[in-house]
């Protein structure tokens, strides 16, 4: 049970706030990275406020008080904070996700206290200056506008309202005009009050660091950061998902039109979740795969092919997509759908199954290379509720599928698919009204 870096080198500590704390000593360069993840991604937000945890990503780094970290002021302003960070050639980041937010930081073992500290004023002090909250409005207004231009956007938007109905996975995690324009400071701090606490805390840090010299410089920082007496963190009670196949398309004078077959599929906790994840390897990663070889390769309809298995919390979402030629619509659609029904009605062959292992598993290991991979890896792990067993637990899985556990879950998942069309009106007209 060993890897490049193993189990064994990873050290779980729990603080008495109860901030999770793992970190992996790995000195091969004198690099620190650093991944703080809390439970306050957009499934955390009520619906009319959708996009809440990104606006908050965005705004974040842009101003915070400090609590005794050295600086001589008691607020830093968005220069100020940048100023410190590329000072010494960091880098500080922070984003959201659906199922989680998280604070990035990676710079030189030296510094490493330094960015640590002002990651900490960020996460526990962040003052969001009215004006840096209204510029972030807009800018993430001319995201929203700007996907609205993008066929594969409208596409895959669409497929994931029509999936996830009133599941907060539904909404795009940018939110949508409505609810943007009406955002406000006050929403940010009162998200900020509720989610952010050290009980909920993930801190996963990697490199040339000393265990016990790590812990205690996570205690200094957030130490006397106490969770709020009597109010423990907040559950989820999310909506029942149903099982409604439908087609839904939009009309755009595109020079290509954008296919997507989406099913409802399961969390990262199924067991069914490794066998899965070789399908869509199988399916469409890179340019050795079914659906290259085949719709593209072979036949010319696709100008690109591929599948998506994301990784969530909860349900998850099985999607296959094509871009082709608005004449080859009908027949690319045919054709994308025929592949996915042939993992039901017939076993994969042995050569394709370890194809499709060896292609999972020599890309997890490089994606585990850096220190910054493996902060994230481990910490997502266990903000998942995974663990850090689940590093080895996940090969394992993957070598372990047989042709029958493929076929068996591709029999209960991915029969009846959700389409997506976006693309010239006559083009889809003749997808969805054949007969006219």
């Amino acid at each position: 049970m060993t890897n490049s870096i193993n189990q064994s080198q990873v050290k779980r500590t729990v603080l008495n706030n109860g901030i999770v704390v793992l970190v992996t000593e790995n000195p091969a360069a004198d690099i620190v990275a650093a991944r703080m993840f809390l439970g306050a991604g957009s499934c955390y937000e009520r619906e009319e406020k959708a996009g809440l945890a990104h606006l908050l990503s965005a705004v974040m780094t842009k101003g915070c008080k400090t609590n005794g970290s050295g600086y001589s002021q008691t607020t830093l302003s968005s220069m100020e904070i940048a100023e410190a960070v590329e000072s010494v050639g960091a880098s500080l980041s922070t984003d959201s996700t659906s199922d989680y937010f998280v604070v990035s930081v990676k710079t030189v073992t030296a510094d490493f206290p330094e960015i640590l500290a002002l990651a900490g004023n960020i996460m526990r002090f962040p003052t969001f200056p009215e004006l840096e909250v209204e510029l972030e409005r807009k800018l993430a207004l001319q995201d929203l506008r700007s996907q609205k231009e993008q066929p594969f956007s409208i596409a895959f938007e669409q497929l994931r309202k029509i999936i996830y109905q009133n599941h907060p996975y539904a909404m795009s995690a940018l939110g949508d005009e409505d609810t943007i324009s009406n955002l406000t400071r006050d929403d940010l701090v009162e998200f900020h009050q509720t989610y952010f606490r050290p009980d909920t805390l993930v801190i996963s840090i990697a490199g040339r660091i000393d265990v016990d010299y790590a812990v205690k410089l996570i205690e200094d920082i957030f130490g006397d950061w106490q969770p709020p007496t009597n109010q423990p963190p907040e559950k989820l009670t999310l909506p029942e998902i149903a099982i409604a196949p439908q087609q839904v398309a939009t009309h755009q004078n595109t020079q290509q039109s954008i296919l997507m077959l989406g099913y409802l599929a399961p969390s990262v906790h199924s067991p069914d979740y490794a066998a899965l994840k070789l399908l869509s390897t199988y399916l469409g990663n890179g340019l050795s795969s079914r659906l290259f070889v085949e719709l593209r390769e072979k036949r010319g309809l696709a100008y690109e092919v591929s599948a998506l298995y994301p990784t969530r919390l909860f349900s998850s979402s099985f999607i296959v997509y094509m871009g082709t030629a608005p004449e080859n619509t009908e027949t690319a659609l045919t054709g994308l759908r025929t592949e996915v029904d042939l993992l039901s009605s017939s076993k994969l062959t042995p050569d394709a199954i370890q194809a499709a292992k060896n292609k999972i598993l020599g890309q997890y290991a490089l994606g585990k290379q850096t220190n910054a991979q493996l902060a994230q890896v481990y910490g997502w792990y266990e903000t998942l509720g995974l663990g850090i067993a689940f590093d080895q637990d996940f090969q394992d899985a993957i070598a372990a599928v047989t042709a029958e556990a493929a076929e068996a879950a591709a029999c209960k998942y991915l029969r009846e698919p959700y389409i997506s069309l976006v693309g010239q009106e006559e083009a889809i007209r003749r997808v969805l009204n054949p007969d006219s």
